[in-house]
């Protein structure tokens, strides 16, 4: 039996992870802790409560004093636990350094002095790298590009991301880290532009698309990803950096026009709005890396038939989606677990 301790797993891709790893594991065991914040919702894992393979633990990766008794039970660790997103760093960057930076050395100290802990995997992004230029589409972020981020989220996880090169450097930490491209699929916050879109048009409201809609986005399929980080826990080379990518690059206005046509709807539905400050033009994965040394890449991830089913999950769960737009969703919580 191994134990893995998953950060932020009640949020999207966490969700989908612990899901994704107990249907392909019977053997793992899951420790879920989560501070439940805004953007963490037990109701994605409905039904796991029953699992004597899941536990949850409602805590800050930011308090020491409970990360350490964590670290002792568990083999290993996929660090996912993170503010993500972008608009929101523009506006405070306060929580991103906290969580993605301070929150990071903590756990990466409690590991680092726990017995039982091996493998520590960070979670990161491809923002990381920076942009690249939308005019030679043969560029691609490797493992090897450097880091340069733009925004206040992806400077914060480039934080978090060279301190876990940094702990495995002086510490001997077997440390591994993933930087994937932008994720798709069921259970992800409607903040986030295909839930929002979806959404949106579901409710007869018209669809933000930033700027000239022309900045080109790698997009991977929540799966994919899961399956990806799996195996880099499992098989990956201690002190490597490994790119995860959906090999599916598409412009927002691509992207917009896709969602516009699987919901019925036609141009007027698109409503141009200022862009956001610093908008990286483009993100491309070059993710060779993993396919040549792990054997992995993505087959959920192409277009359309994976954004076509996106799409009809958002339809079919909208009780789901009012309920987080809501807020009403943290009920689940007080029902499952009681207040505390």
């Amino acid at each position: 039996m191994r134990t893995i301790l998953v950060t932020g797993g009640a949020g999207f891709i966490g969700a989908n992870f612990i899901r994704f790893v107990l249907n392909a594991r019977p053997a793992y065991q899951i420790i879920n802790v989560d501070s439940l914040t805004y953007s963490g919702n037990l109701e994605n894992l409905a039904g796991l409560e029953r699992d004597e393979r899941y536990r949850f633990v409602k805590a800050d990766i930011l308090d020491v004093a409970a990360m350490g008794p964590l670290m002792e039970e568990a083999d290993a660790i996929v660090h996912m636990a993170a503010e993500s997103h972008v608009d929101r760093s523009i506006l405070d960057s306060t929580p991103f350094v906290q969580t993605n930076i301070a929150g990071t050395q903590v756990l990466l100290d409690a590991a680092r002095k726990a017995e039982r802990m091996g493998r520590f995997l960070y979670v990161s992004t491809d923002e990381v790298y920076g942009s690249l230029p939308l005019e030679d589409t043969s560029v691609l972020f490797t493992e090897e590009t450097p880091l340069a981020p733009n925004s206040p989220y992806a400077a914060s996880k480039t934080g978090g991301d060279l301190l876990a090169r940094a702990y495995h450097h002086t510490f001997g930490m077997d440390i591994v880290t993933t930087r994937c491209s932008n994720n798709f699929g069921p259970y992800q916050f409607p903040e986030k532009v295909i839930p929002l879109f979806v959404t949106n048009l579901v409710e007869g409201k018209k669809v933000p698309l930033y700027g000239d809609g022309l900045n080109v986005r790698d997009w991977l399929h929540v799966d994919d990803h899961c399956e990806a980080i799996l195996a880099v826990l499992e098989k990956g080379i201690s002190g490597e950096v490994y790119n995860v990518g959906g090999n599916n690059e598409r412009s927002n206005l691509e992207l917009t026009h896709s969602i516009l046509g699987l919901m019925g709807c036609g141009e007027e539905m698109i409503e141009y709005v200022c862009d956001r400050p610093g908008h990286d033009r483009r993100y491309a994965i070059d993710a060779s890396k993993i396919k040549r040394e792990l054997g992995w890449e993505p087959t959920r991830s192409a277009w359309p038939e994976a954004m076509a089913a996106t799409v009809e999950w958002y339809k079919a769960n909208a009780e789901w989606w009012q309920r987080v737009r809501s807020g009403a969703y943290r009920a689940y919580y007080e029902q499952q677990y009681g207040a505390r």
